[in-house]
């Protein structure tokens, strides 16, 4: 399944199937495809829609963690999505979906966090990655999954390809700095909503300790660990991943009021 990019309003995101809405948010170095086994299984009976974040080419004084909160905001009300949603980050995604979920908690139904940042990762941006090192890029790629085939060449040339300009690594390594600066440890009590947290047992950028301490600081939330997974579980173990998020969203659905 190809994903449709559409281009209004001066975004370009993927927006498949008509109910519900899930609002879908990738990692730095992530892209629209990161999502791609998702969109299939849930567009069916789900409004899903992704917006592709401007990590590499947004103002460098608003590259942080706040200026793409507000991209989400300006996105969210371009698009006129309704009063509230389901909202899933992946490893940065997550982060900018915390950040969003307490500036805007009239409007986040659910949380679905794999890899989130927020609280610590040990990530490749944050110094300037080297330019012009093929051999370097394929092994920092490699390591955001358990398995390193995962990290097929077209992802691997897509990475080197963001890595060999300047003006992009300013912004990422801008991004990965404002991350760790923006600790969420003291915030997150505030977030009353439910949350599923999907982590991969073998994630080595945000390890399994942060997913327990996120479901300790974290309200309502549950913990799914996955084997045999790294930083990106809806990309290395797509069933899975969708069978837990398919039985949270379930459970956590509330049925509407009968008419009077």
């Amino acid at each position: 399944m190809e994903l449709r990019r559409q281009h209004q309003h001066g975004y370009e995101y993927v927006d498949a199937g008509q109910g519900p809405v899930l609002l879908l948010l990738h990692g730095l170095f992530g892209a629209l495809s990161n999502w791609q086994d998702v969109v299939q299984e849930f567009s069916t009976d789900h409004r899903v829609i992704i917006p592709l974040l401007p990590v590499y080419d947004m103002p460098l004084t608003q590259a942080g963690v706040p200026g793409l909160v507000a991209y989400v905001e300006g996105f969210v009300t371009a698009l006129a999505l309704p009063a509230s949603f389901t909202v899933l980050g992946n490893s940065l995604g997550g982060h900018i979906a915390l950040v969003y979920t307490l500036k805007n908690p009239g409007r986040v139904e659910r949380l679905v966090l794999t890899g989130s940042s927020g609280l610590f990762e040990d990530s490749m941006g944050g110094s300037f990655p080297k330019r012009g090192n093929y051999a370097y890029v394929q092994e920092r790629v490699g390591y955001t999954f358990y398995d390193p085939a995962v990290a097929t060449k077209e992802l691997i040339d897509e990475v080197f390809m963001v890595t060999n300009s300047n003006a992009k690594c300013l912004r990422i390594i801008a991004i990965a700095r404002s991350a760790q600066r923006h600790n969420l440890s003291k915030e997150l009590a505030k977030i009353e909503v439910p949350a599923l947290l999907v982590w991969g047992l073998n994630d080595t950028i945000t390890p399994p300790p942060v997913a327990h301490e996120f479901e300790r600081l974290l309200p309502h939330a549950e913990l799914c660990f996955l084997d045999h997974c790294g930083h990106a579980p809806m990309m290395e173990r797509p069933a899975a991943f969708n069978a837990y998020l398919r039985q949270f969203l379930r459970r956590t659905t509330v049925a509407p009021a009968a008419a009077t």
